[in-house]
């Protein structure tokens, strides 16, 4: 078997090296502005103009991503999945099915049709196939964890094929195991199984994070299977944080993807996350960036080379079996899930787009600024997705490769250049234009550093076409406004738009370079901050 474990402790000079090179790119990206506006105003103003017109090019595919995006999520939703799926058990009936021209991807149904009449035995049915769902809790309330089994319960998939288990932190306290028990008391009839299992606290060789937990009820799950003489190949297991909530066809949309992919064990599942459960609760600054944030899951499902392993995903039980279930030595267990798949399988590894959401919270906690905090933390937890590049790169720089050095090398480096551009493209584009002017006497007598704030503002706002769309789209994903605020919160939302430039530097730069400095220093970050759920009580509101 493949070493796919992140190693403990002290790290080879080889590991501890490329945990530096995020922040070295990094901080060196803004330090060359600087030296080069010292040597040279005129170079200096044309290293950055290259750097704004490559995100500009950049911006111009994510807005067309966007759209493209937007409308394979609407017509997914439009799908009739459990329909299409019960296709599956009896192809010959169903070969000439006609449906919406709203639908998604009908063309491609008839084909999987035929594809199964013609080779039957590379499919199983639908009628073999279970969905397991692994919930990981740590102190949340009943509040928020109800609706989320709600919303499983609410699933068009056949529920008798639906095993849920329940894993919650002994950590948490004694208050979360009552929650726990309390919830599959109530939904006991409503699964094939509903289960609950206690994580201990200080398990060797784990950070205090969801990894561990979810790798333990997947321990669980598959003795349980066992017991019960189900086959690993025929479950498929989804991860759920206390406060997802998977969009009612969900899992009938897994189930047949992974029917009709005959490589289906070198799979996993990604659907769109979309932070609206609570969009209209949280504070300004916290819409902006959950709205970003579900826009770019949104473009990152229709970009093949991008899509990765994030959040809520669903991968076959037998493919986990294998590799262990996820890291225990991460908080960043589910992007880094991606890399342990590719390289236990040899590279022979994909990612499935499910174009239909998972709902999540945006960050609220009890008071405005602790949200603030909260949301800091959360982004910087998954900038840390950073410690990826030496995980990655140590393997690919290795005479034990067991990848294809092409595609792995284009892969780290969209890996590294995704975490560079993080931290620092922000702050270049919103003050790298004055840097030359600032530290350069020479600057003054440098056309190209005058007009480098002229020019890069025109640039910026040529960009606002890419924001309007943003906007646009962000209206079109919000849930109803509740009852408890007046119409005059419309207004707040196109306002938000406002603090775009904020959140992208206090939050997104800030996050992702404090992550690198991290790992630059060798200061590791070994425990998952869970970010606090608060919920807001029905009450008419501003």
């Amino acid at each position: 078997m493949n070493d796919i474990e992140i190693p403990l402790g002290k790290r080879k000079p080889a590991y501890r090296f490329f945990e530096m090179v995020p922040a070295f790119f990094s901080y060196g990206a803004i330090i060359l502005l600087v030296v080069l506006s010292l040597i040279n105003p005129t170079i200096a103003a044309a290293y950055l103009l290259i750097i704004i017109i490559t995100t500009l090019v950049k911006a111009i595919g994510i807005a067309y991503h966007t759209t493209v995006g937007r409308d394979r999520l609407e017509k997914a939703q439009r799908t009739d999945w459990h329909e299409r799926l019960s296709h599956l058990e009896n192809p010959h009936e169903h070969r000439n099915f006609q449906d919406s021209e709203k639908s998604l991807s009908l063309a491609t149904h008839i084909n999987n049709l035929n594809d199964i009449i013609e080779e039957p035995e590379l499919y199983p049915k639908p009628s073999q196939i279970y969905n397991a769902v692994i919930v990981a809790i740590y102190n949340e309330s009943y509040e928020v964890l109800q609706p989320t089994i709600q919303s499983l319960a609410d699933s068009t998939y056949d529920k008798d094929k639906l095993i849920v288990v329940i894993g919650y932190e002994e950590r948490g306290g004694a208050e979360i195991e009552e929650t726990a028990k309390r919830v599959a008391k109530e939904y006991k009839k409503h699964f094939r199984a509903i289960q609950i299992v206690k994580h201990p606290d200080n398990m060797p060789n784990e950070v205090r994070g969801k990894g561990g937990n979810i790798t333990f009820a997947g321990h669980y799950l598959k003795n349980w299977l066992k017991k019960e003489h189900i086959p690993y190949s025929d479950v498929v297991v989804t991860t759920l944080d206390c406060d997802n909530r998977p969009h009612k066809t969900y899992f009938d949309y897994v189930a047949y993807e992974y029917i009709v992919h005959p490589d289906r064990k070198h799979l996993s599942f990604q659907p769109i996350s979309l932070f609206l459960n609570n969009i209209w609760d949280v504070p300004a600054p916290m819409r902006v960036v959950a709205t970003g944030n579900s826009f770019w899951n949104i473009i990152s499902s229709v970009r093949p080379h991008v899509i990765r392993n994030f959040a809520s995903h669903s991968q076959p039980m037998d493919a986990l079996v294998e590799m262990n279930f996820w890291s225990t030595r991460t908080i960043v267990e589910d992007g880094h899930q991606y890399w342990r798949s590719y390289f236990h399988f040899n590279g022979h590894y994909g990612i499935v787009p499910i174009f239909v959401p998972i709902y999540q919270d945006a960050v609220l906690s009890s008071t405005y600024w602790r949200t603030l905090k909260a949301q800091f933390v959360q982004l910087r937890r998954w900038a840390y997705g950073a410690s990826d590049v030496p995980y990655v790169a140590t393997r690919i720089f290795s005479k034990k490769r067991n990848v294809p050095l092409g595609p792995a090398l284009a892969r780290l480096i969209r890996l590294l250049d995704g975490h560079v551009t993080l931290a620092c493209i922000a702050i270049l584009i919103a003050v790298g234009g004055w840097i030359p002017l600032f530290v350069s006497m020479e600057a003054s007598q440098s056309i190209a550093a005058q007009q480098l704030p002229e020019i890069v503002s025109r640039i910026q706002q040529f960009a606002l076409i890419g924001l309007f769309i943003t906007v646009f789209f962000a209206f079109k994903l919000l849930p109803p406004r509740p009852e408890r605020y007046k119409r005059r919160r419309n207004v707040f939302m196109l306002t938000q738009w406002l603090l775009m430039p904020f959140t992208a530097i206090v939050y997104s730069s800030a996050s992702a370079f404090t992550s690198q400095t991290a790992l630059l220093l060798g200061r590791y970050f070994d425990k998952f901050d869970v970010t606090e759920k608060a919920t807001v009580k029905d009450k008419t509101k501003e």
